[in-house]
């Protein structure tokens, strides 16, 4: 038995030895499927689109994040092209696949996808690829890909109590915190930082204007779906995309080497903040890893990296990349949910299905810069060979990775007994 085959079988145990304490300590255990003579659950269904209730605007908003602040006007929808951009299949709003194509995977929870060719911008297979839905931190791949061709990536930023008190998901920026524009970016793509789109946005001319220059890249490149609202992907008044659009905007982004390489890191060491002089008897915060946060990459052979997202108006949102056989396939995915499998494993059934198809399948194309159909050969990066790739030691990723990951998951699951051994001697939780 290899080493590979011992990492998997230990997290295999330690997963029992979880669901074991779970229902030791008196947590409810998780129902069986019911049988034919007892009670059922509703099955699974992949949300139907085919009547286009999506076509100008994303689904009704469930909070007040998306009401415009006093005085300001409400954003019209966009308008609708037409013909559709990347052609006239793509206008369709259900599944769209090549002739003679096997039937699309069960388990796609996301209302919107699609996969695409990143080096010849064939569109494979695709849901309601037009539709407009919220794009949350994936539209986070605009701002990079509006920074990284901005700014001075060896400039050094002091973080702000601004930075530090945004809403959403922080990777941890204090006030008076020293960081370069490059652990900015590595903060931004890989841990999904609000608090680094906050201080990038800043060094862009704030909110309002890095949220016009995102909007005007958008609008060169055919991205005709997509108006954002916030820099960080938090939902605001008029904030839309679609799954043709993230793929184009992926596939820009890809045009730069160090968002190919950040895409690609696992993890990073963080810089820390000092003291803060208002509050009595704190003391200075040291740095820390941040980790990416994409479990594909951990998991999928091939995988390149990507984008997570969540907000409760947009749910699960998603786009990455993953070469094998010497093709490289996108997939995006909108307003997904965890269930029957997680955003990333859905990812990865729908690149197996892309790679399975004839390489010259194809319902339509992402533009060039000189066609709105016809696939174009355009430039891509790749991560650097030896690029500044770290090992993710907060696992989050799969079996295959170093051995820190398996003594990890030893710990865990010696842990995991001790822990039972007094639960069963203290208290029955829940």
């Amino acid at each position: 038995m290899n080493i590979r085959d011992l990492r998997r079988r230990a997290a295999v145990a330690l997963a029992a030895l979880l669901a074991v304490g779970t229902v030791a300590a008196g947590a409810p255990a998780v129902a069986a499927p019911a049988s034919s003579a007892g009670p059922t659950t509703t099955p699974f269904t992949t949300p139907n689109t085919d009547n286009c209730p999506q076509q100008t605007l994303p689904p009704p908003p469930i909070d007040l994040s998306e009401v415009p602040k006093p005085g300001q006007p409400t954003p019209k929808p966009l308008p609708v092209p037409d013909p559709p951009v990347g052609g006239k299949r793509l206008g369709a709003c259900g599944v769209v696949v090549p002739k003679g194509a096997p039937p699309v995977p069960a388990e796609i929870s996301a209302t919107s996808w699609m996969v695409s060719d990143m080096e010849t911008g064939q569109v494979l297979a695709a849901k309601d690829p037009h539709g407009r839905y919220r794009p949350a931190s994936t539209i986070k791949v605009l701002l990079a890909t509006v920074a990284l061709r901005t700014l001075n990536l060896d400039t050094v930023v002091t973080g702000t109590q601004a930075d530090a008190d945004v809403d959403g998901t922080r990777v941890g920026i204090g006030p008076g915190g020293r960081y370069t524009n490059r652990q900015l970016m590595q903060a931004l793509i890989m841990a999904s930082g609000n608090d680094a789109a906050h201080a990038i946005a800043a060094q862009l001319g704030g909110d309002d204007a890095a949220v016009a220059k995102m909007n005007e890249l958008a609008r060169s490149l055919r991205a005709l779906d997509t108006r954002a609202a916030t820099p960080s992907g938090l939902d605001g008044p008029g904030m839309s995309t679609s799954a043709y659009d993230l793929s184009l905007l992926f596939r820009e982004a890809m045009t730069i080497p160090l968002f190919a390489e950040l895409i690609h890191t696992e993890q990073i060491d963080f810089p820390g903040y000092p003291a803060d002089p208002r509050i009595p008897e704190d003391k200075d915060h040291p740095g820390f890893p941040v980790g990416n946060d994409n479990h594909l990459l951990y998991n999928y052979e091939g995988a390149l990296g990507g984008k997570t997202g969540f907000t409760d108006d947009a749910r699960q949102t998603y786009v990455a990349a993953a070469e094998r056989g010497g093709r490289t396939l996108i997939v995006t995915l909108l307003k997904a949910d965890v269930l029957p499998i997680r955003p990333w494993e859905q990812a990865a059934r729908l690149l197996d299905y892309g790679f399975a198809l004839d390489a010259d399948a194809s319902v339509g194309a992402l533009p060039g810069p000189d066609t709105e159909a016809e696939p174009t050969g355009v430039a891509l990066a790749a991560p650097p060979q030896g690029s500044e790739v770290g090992h993710l030691a907060q696992s989050q990723g799969g079996p295959d990775r170093d051995d820190l990951r398996w003594v990890l998951v030893a710990g865990g699951g010696i842990m995991v007994l001790v822990l039972l051994a007094g639960a069963r001697r203290i208290i029955r939780r829940r």
